[in-house]
Formats: C-alpha cells, sequence, structure tokens
C-alpha cells in the first residue's frame, strides 16, 4: 500500500512504513497478521505450558488413553485372530469401542469441569475421533504396507494419533464455554 510521505519517516525501521520517493510503502498487512498471529498463538502456548492444571489434565487424558489404547489392543486382536477380520475393520470397530469407553472417562474424570450437554461434547468427541481413526486408519496401512505386523502397527499408529486426539479434545470437545 502507497501513502504520501510526511516529514520524518524517512528513517523508519523495516517492517514498517518506508519512504518510496514521495509515498511511503506499508507492508502487505497479510504479512502482519501472519506476524502477529503467529505471536499470540507461541504466547498462548506458553502461557498453556507453565499452567499446573494442563499438565495435570494431560495425565488424566493420557491415562484415560491408557485404558482405551487397552481395550482397542484387546478387541483388534480378538477380532483379527479369533474372527479372521481384516485389519483395517478390526480397527474400526476396536476403535469404536474404545472412543466409547474414553468419551465417557474423559467426560466424567479428565475434562469434569468443563462439561457441557452431553450430546453436544458426544457429538464433538467423536468429530475430532474420527479425524483421529483416520488419521490410525493411514498410519496403521502405511505400516501394514512397509511390513510391519498388524498388532505392533495398530500399536504404534494409536500412539501416534494421541497428540491429535489430545489436542482436538482439549480445544474443542470440551473446551471452557465463556
Amino acid at each position: 500500500m502507497l501513502r504520501n510521505a510526511h516529514a520524518g519517516e524517512a528513517g523508519m525501521a523495516y517492517g514498517r512504513r518506508r519512504r518510496v520517493g514521495a509515498l511511503v510503502a506499508s507492508p502487505p498487512s497479510v504479512s502482519r497478521s501472519f506476524a502477529t498471529t503467529i505471536a499470540l498463538a507461541g504466547g498462548r502456548a506458553g502461557a498453556a505450558l507453565r499452567r499446573p492444571h494442563n499438565w495435570m489434565q494431560l495425565a488424566k487424558f493420557c491415562t484415560v488413553g491408557a485404558t482405551g489404547y487397552a481395550v482397542n489392543l484387546a478387541v483388534f486382536s480378538a477380532l483379527l485372530l479369533w474372527a479372521d477380520w481384516h485389519h483395517l475393520a478390526a480397527a474400526t470397530v476396536s476403535f469404536l469401542v474404545a472412543v466409547t469407553n474414553n468419551y465417557t472417562w474423559n467426560r466424567l474424570w479428565t475434562f469434569r469441569g468443563q462439561r457441557g450437554h452431553v450430546a453436544y461434547q458426544g457429538i464433538r468427541f467423536l468429530i475430532v475421533a474420527v479425524s483421529a481413526l483416520a488419521a490410525n486408519l493411514g498410519i496403521l496401512e502405511a505400516l501394514v504396507w512397509l511390513g510391519v505386523e498388524e498388532i505392533p502397527a495398530q500399536a504404534i499408529a494409536i500412539i501416534l494419533v494421541t497428540p491429535l486426539n489430545f489436542v482436538g479434545n482439549k480445544l474443542w470437545s470440551f473446551r471452557r464455554r465463556q
């Protein structure tokens, strides 16, 4: 954007208005808003990391996740080994069983102080979980294609998807209403 120059603007630092002939050039507002967004996100993330409550919530989420992990692998293994299901079908069913376990415990314990309407939070939780399932199935299929056995591949895929699941649920499914 170009504007008429005012006296004293010729020596301003980079990132601010600069004199170009008789006009002053401003950097595009997109750059400024992107930089501001990055600074705000970094500040919020840093503040969140300094709150002990968030670490306690993460520990609870991981505890619930560990039970869900055990449920998921137990159901997956049973369907794979005893029912002779395809690994993607077994992963989908084991996911549905584990996500029911996880939603119940996260609602009652991890995010107890952030409870909203059960159906509203449940739908959000399901959307986050389905996104995590899609990532899980992609990782599982890639690992199996690379030659990793199906049960260890599922174990690895669940672990890799956990951060996506936590952030989605903390910031969206169970966020505090203002």
